[in-house]
Parts: structure tokens; sequence; C-alpha cells
């Protein structure tokens, strides 16, 4: 029975690849991929199911392989099964199939027919990884693929200027969302003292023996998961993201921002609760904040205007009520809640085309007024007002991340000049020179000394990273200033606790052949268009340099440390490298992996996506 749970993954990803293959002149081969691909998994999942109810629903724990191991720290691939994985695969499985037959007809000559079944078969098969995944190492795998495979659909229509935007503003917050389980990662280990499996943590014994005299770590660790989970499911104060991600095709709203995605926050609350269930504090945060969600996104789906902002809002205040169920304890109507608004948010957005056309209809010939028995009617005029503009504005969400945790950073533009090019060639890389023949060759300096050594050199790389996210003309300046932190960050974590030599060509590689690739396609951008490609507007070069833009997107994501390179393993191993009461150190580290995912997404969306000068029609143009 175990052995299967490889066919969920295997099967997807085959999928992927073969469709990346397929010209996209061949529609009806695309769709036959994807098809047959989600339709199998489909089959197969149902009948695994039944099998593993009729056996007494055993817990499935599969420690796959060991990637990486030390004397200190192993990084393993595990997969977990039980009841949470059952629902989550099987609504899955059936809605990602329903999406499928419906794609197949809906987007019929679309100009990115092919990039949607491309990533959606990418999308299925991140979230098959995420939902059957045995410990947050894995985890985090599949959920930084649902990451960028939601910056991949909205941008969708990536010659138009909103779509973009709103991609890169919904990538941001889900990279936010990433700083609370990195760090939540980080202090895990230094819990557990190893890559703890999801089934560990069931035993309450253990659990219990573990936090005893580290109850501030329990707390630390569970608020953390709290962040990414808000992040990712749209809850306060990130529930903005939501309707903003509706840009992208009808069928990828369905299944990213009314179903699947957007439920995977609850999905962690759901498999790490048996950690956090003793913390009542944490348990009232939970209940606090989804409460307030539930009330304030009603309240703004209220006054949506548009479809998809009604039913992205609903939803938001749907997984409101779910985080509070979770956090009394009802994981089986967590569940079902989980099951019922999946399909109904799918549902409805699905029909929306036509719902607009049938509420047009209605509104001029079977118009009826509001009544007078209304809940808005029981309140003041002014308070009602006050809930109506505040609602308009959607509460001011987009504000809060965007002008309070963000806006900061944009401040420091001017603070950050000294980061010139000239100063990088000529004093930083001499530095990182001196600092690498101390640490590596001959290191002098006593061990608390180096402790104080790396956290000032993890600063110079957060610097590093806040400049190249602040850059906007030149694109050389940025690109080095990335790679640059990347070599400061391997220097602090050496000089903190000696890394080893493999560890080191572990990280580096990623980061060697990713910058240099990615600079050659730079270079190679300006001698083709025959000026300075800054950063300071969208040039939608896509269309011309179909090529560059896609090597240069596998660039991106190499040096961001997503899991496609050694780079990802790299920046996982250098957290077990960050002492526990190291705070500081590890906060620099994690906002450096975080802003560097952000600020090289930000690039490759202003070199190659948005709109571009020159008109270019798809052959679906010439025939509509």
């Amino acid at each position: 029975m175990e052995n299967i749970l490889h066919i969920f993954l295997l099967l997807p990803l085959l999928g992927f690849v073969l469709s990346l293959l397929v010209p996209k002149e061949k529609e009806s081969l695309l769709s036959n991929i994807a098809f047959y691909v989600v339709g199998g998994n489909l089959i197969l999942g149902i009948a695994l199911v039944i099998f593993w109810l009729i056996n007494g629903h055993p817990t499935l724990n599969i420690t796959d392989i060991s990637i990486y191991q030390n004397p200190h720290y192993n990084f393993f691939i595990d997969f977990y099964f039980d009841k949470i994985s059952a629902v989550y695969f099987l609504v899955g499985a059936f809605l990602t199939f329903l999406v499928t037959v419906y794609s197949r007809y809906y987007l019929h000559r679309e100009s990115g027919y092919k990039r949607f079944f491309n990533t959606m078969l990418f999308f299925y098969f991140g979230y098959n990884i995420t939902i059957l995944s045995g410990n947050f190492e894995t985890l985090f795998i599949g959920w930084e693929i649902l990451g960028i495979s939601s910056f991949l659909l909205i941008s969708f229509y990536r010659e138009r200027y909103l779509p973009v935007r709103n991609a890169i503003k919904v990538f941001t917050i889900y990279r936010i969302g990433d700083l609370g389980i990195i760090l939540a990662m980080w202090m895990m280990h230094h819990l557990w003292h190893e890559n703890v499996t999801f089934l560990k943590l069931t035993n309450y014994e253990l659990v219990h023996e573990h936090l005893a005299s580290h109850s501030w770590v329990g707390v630390f660790i569970s608020l953390m998961i709290l962040i990414a989970a808000a992040a990712k499911s749209a809850q306060l104060p990130f529930t903005a993201w939501l309707p903003r991600a509706m840009e992208g095709p009808t069928p990828s709203s369905a299944i990213f921002y009314g179903s699947l995605s957007v439920h995977i926050g609850a999905f962690l609350l759901l498999r790490t609760f048996p950690f956090w269930e003793h913390q009542h504090s944490v348990r009232i945060i939970i209940v606090i904040l989804g409460l307030s969600t539930a009330i304030i996104a009603s309240l703004i789906a209220r006054v949506q205007s548009s479809i998809k902002g009604q039913v992205a809002y609903a939803s938001a205040a749907q997984i409101g009520i779910i985080f509070i169920e979770i956090a009394l304890g009802f994981e089986k109507l967590a569940l079902i809640h989980f099951a019922g608004n999946a399909f109904l948010r799918t549902y409805q957005l699905l029909v929306s085309p036509s719902v607009v056309t049938y509420l047009i209809r209605e509104q001029f010939y079977n118009f009826k007024p509001h009544t007078d028995d209304v809940v808005e009617n029981s309140l003041s005029k002014k308070l009602k007002n006050s809930l109506y503009m505040l609602s308009i504005k959607e509460w001011y969400l987009d504000k809060i991340i965007f002008s309070i945790f963000l806006g900061p950073l944009k401040g420091l533009r001017t603070q950050l000049n000294f980061l010139t090019l000239k100063n990088l060639l000529y004093f930083f890389i001499p530095v990182y020179l001196v600092g690498f023949y101390f640490s590596y060759i001959n290191p002098p300096f006593s061990e608390t000394v180096k402790t104080y050594l790396a956290t000032a050199i993890g600063f110079t790389a957060l610097l590093m990273v806040l400049k190249a996210y602040n850059e906007r003309k030149n694109y050389r300046l940025a690109w080095l200033l990335i790679i640059m932190a990347h070599l400061f960050i391997d220097l602090a974590i050496n000089f903190n606790e000696h890394f080893e030599g493999f560890e080191t060509f572990l990280y580096m590689s990623g980061v060697i052949v990713c910058g240099v690739l990615g600079y050659y396609i730079l270079y190679r951008l300006r001698a083709a268009e025959n000026k300075n490609v800054g950063f300071d507007q969208f040039y939608g070069l896509v269309h011309k340099h179909p090529k560059f833009a896609l090597i240069f997107l596998i660039s991106c994501l190499g040096l961001a440390g997503f899991p496609i390179t050694p780079t990802f393993l790299g920046e996982d191993v250098i957290l077990t490298h960050v002492e526990q009461n190291q705070f500081l150190l590890a906060f620099f580290i994690a906002n450096i992996f975080v802003l560097n995912g952000i600020t090289l997404i930000r690039i490759y969306a202003r070199i190659f996506l948005g709109p571009h000068p020159k008109t270019f029609q798809t052959k679906s143009d010439l025939t509509s």
C-alpha cells in the first residue's frame, strides 16, 4: 500500500515533463495528457482510499530517501498518509480533474494554452507533495512549487499590466508566509535535534517531553506556523491578495484561489495540530484571527462589484471559520467544511462568466428592492456608513501590508546608495576574500569574536539584498548584489559554526551556476535590444525572446533557492548551523532568502512580462 503513494507524485511529474515536450499547436495532445494524468490519479486515489478504509485506515509513514546527511542533520524525503491527507487528496484530484475537463474547451485557441496546462500539472505535482509530506522539509518543497505556480497562473495574461503587477503582489505575500515556515523549521530542528516527522508530532508524551522546559520555543514555532498558514490562506492581515489573484483565467481562479491552494494554510494547521493543541494562548490567537477574518471578509464581500471579488472574500471568510474549528479541536468538522467550501467556490467561479449575464437580465426584468428585515437596518446610520466605507476601501489591508511592512524597505533606498558597482568591486569583494582566508584557511579569532563577526556579515548580506530590492536602473548591480549576498551568508555561517567543504559546495554550486547563467542572459539581452534594460518599467520582452525568458526564469528560481537546484538544500543546511539563541542571525538569513525570491521574481517580471510597445497579434486575435 505504501508504494502506491509514489505513483501519485510520479504521474503528475511525468505528465508535466511530457507536456513541456509537446508543441503548443497540439492542443488536443496537451489536454489529453492532463486529462489522463489527473484522471488516472483520481481513479487510483479512490481505489487506494477504499482499500485503506477496508484495512482499518492505518497511518502510513514512508521515509523515502536521504538526500544529505551529516553527524548533526539528515535531510530526507518523508511521506505521510492519514485521514487528513485522504480528504485533501480526493478533493484535490476530483476538482483538478473537473477543471482540466473544463479548461480543454474554455481555453481553446488561447495563446497560452500550453503554458496553462504546463503550469497546472506543475501545480498538481506540488499540491500532492504538500498534502502527502511527512516532514517540514518535504512539505516546503511542495509549498514553494505552489508559490511559483501561483505567480505563473496569475500572470497568465502576461502582456497586460494588471495581471503581472498583481502576480508580483501575491508572490510577495507568499514569501512573507515563507518567512514564518523557514523560522519554524529552524527552531523545530533545534528543539528536536533532528528532522522531525509529523508522525512523531502525534506522540503526545514525546512532544510534551520536548516542550516541558522549552515552552517559549513551542509558542514561537506555533506562531511562525500560524503566520505561514495565514499568508497562504488569505487570513488577516493578508486577505487582500486573494481577489488580486483572480486576474488569471477562470479555471486557475477556481482550482487555486477557490478550492485547493487557498486551503493549504488550513492543512498546515491540521497537520501540526498535535504540536500546539496544548498551547492555549496559541489556540486563542487562532480563534481571534479566524473570527476577525470571517467578519471583515464578509463585510468586504457584501460591497464587491465583481463576481470573483465576492467569491474570493466569501471563501476567505469561510476559511476563517475553518481556522476556528481547527483551533477548537473539531478536526472532522474542519475537513468536511474544507470539502464543502472547495466544491462550492469551484462551482461559483466556473459559472461566474454566465452569472454576470443572468444578473444583468434579472436586474432589468425581476428587480426587487431590499426589504426592511436585513441586518444592516438594525445598525445606526453612522455605523452603517462607516462599515460601508471601510469595506469599500477593503479595510486598507493592502496599505497595511505594502505600506507598513514593505514601505520601510523602500525608504532605505537613499541610505543604501553607498552600495554601488564600484564599491562592490573594489571594497566588498576584497573584504569577502579576506574573510574567506580567515574563515576557511587561517582562523585567528576566538569563538566569541567569530559569533559577532557572523552576525555583522549576515547584516551586510541583508543590506545587499535590500539594495537589490530597491534598485531600479542598474541590472548588473542588482544581480551581482544577490550573488554577493549568498557569498556573505556562506562566510557568516562558516564564522559562526564551521561549514564542511561539501556543504559549501552544495550551497554555492547552485548560486554560481544560476548566477552566471542569469548574468549571461542579461548581457545577451542588452546586446539584442541595443539598450540598457532597467527595472523601472515593464518591458514585455517575452514575446521577442521566449528562450531567454525561460532560461532567465530558471536562473532566478535557482538563485532564489527554489527546489530545482542544490541551493534549496544548501539553504536548509545553513539554518542548522545557526544556534537556538541566535535569533538575530536567523532573522537576517531568513529575510535574505525571502527578499531574494521577491527581488528576483520582480526582475524577471519587469524585463520579460507586461505590455510591450509593439503590438503582438496572435492567431486567436486574428480569427476572433
